[in-house]
């Protein structure tokens, strides 16, 4: 199958790029550099020329609190950009996956997120990722749209943060009242790759297993790492104000997994392990 990738310089892109081509797909892992998203013209031109049975849109704009102070810019990529993939993909038949996050949801109450429940982003970001699952789901019959969380992978991301700081301190604040599940890029991937040569389209959430604070991530991390730092519980009021107001629930039901009988992910401490295991081969390696 031929498999457009757009993002593949990102955490995610990177890792559906490589997983693809090692099951044989013919895979054009593209970036900003190939084509301009925000350009339909550009965006048609490229797809056209390709012409891929399937694409996963993992490209975004993610910077979360920036784009409070540029929502147009933000809208641009995450939205319009959407749109212009979606009418590529029209174009030439291709299937088409969306890569959202659970920023669409309003982060109200302590229960999973069923993939209908009303979305009420809090962010400009959120709203610009809503907009773009409503381009994907209004126009096309052969979807995919993924809702994930707290992603890490090979780039920067929490885990690598909480590492360099759990070297350098003794103690560090964490917020302990936002929930939700982290995700290790690989394994979304893995899942990623197995759904697009699926015909069972519809909205899903794929995360890790299991849910925890970013506290309690942080603790984690400290374990598996074998360092000493402590790492402190502080609510969001106490840590400090951001530009955007992130989701105190993040939690996303895996029911709609169950029912289209898609295999849910490994728990996040086990990907936490396995990841940390590879940074670690990889920095004795260097």
């Amino acid at each position: 199958m031929k498999v457009l990738v757009t993002g593949a310089n990102g955490q995610l892109g990177s890792e559906l790029t490589r997983l693809l081509r090692d099951i044989g797909d013919d895979v054009w892992g593209c970036d900003k550099e190939d084509f301009d998203l925000t350009n339909d013209v550009s965006v048609l031109e490229a797809v056209q020329g390709y012409r891929p049975d399937a694409i996963i849109h993992c490209a975004a704009y993610t910077a979360v609190d920036k784009a409070e102070t540029e929502p147009e810019v933000c809208s641009k990529v995450n939205a319009f950009g959407t749109l212009n993939m979606v009418r590529a993909a029209l174009a030439v038949d291709a299937k088409l996956a969306y890569v959202s996050t659970d920023y669409v949801f309003g982060g109200q109450g302590d229960t999973p997120f069923e993939v209908s429940d009303p979305k009420k982003p809090l962010s400009v970001y959120g709203l610009s990722k809503l907009q773009g699952e409503e381009a994907v789901i209004s126009q096309m019959t052969r979807y995919f749209v993924v809702r994930t969380s707290w992603v890490f992978g090979n780039g920067g991301n929490f885990v690598r943060t909480m590492r360099r700081l759990g070297a350098e301190r003794a103690s560090l604040n964490v917020v302990d009242d936002q929930i939700g599940s982290p995700t290790y890029a690989h394994d979304l991937a893995v899942f990623l790759s197995r759904m697009i040569h699926t015909q069972r389209y519809g909205v899903y959430h794929a995360t890790n297993e299991g849910f925890c604070s970013w506290a309690d991530f942080a603790q984690e991390i400290m374990a598996v790492s074998g360092l000493r730092c402590r790492v402190r519980p502080v609510s969001t009021e106490a840590y400090g104000k951001s530009l955007a107001k992130r989701p105190a629930n993040s939690r996303l039901s895996k029911a709609s997994l169950d029912a289209a009988g898609f295999a849910r992910l490994p728990r996040w401490e086990d990907a936490l392990r396995r990841y940390i295991a590879q940074e670690e081969l990889r920095a004795a390696q260097v």
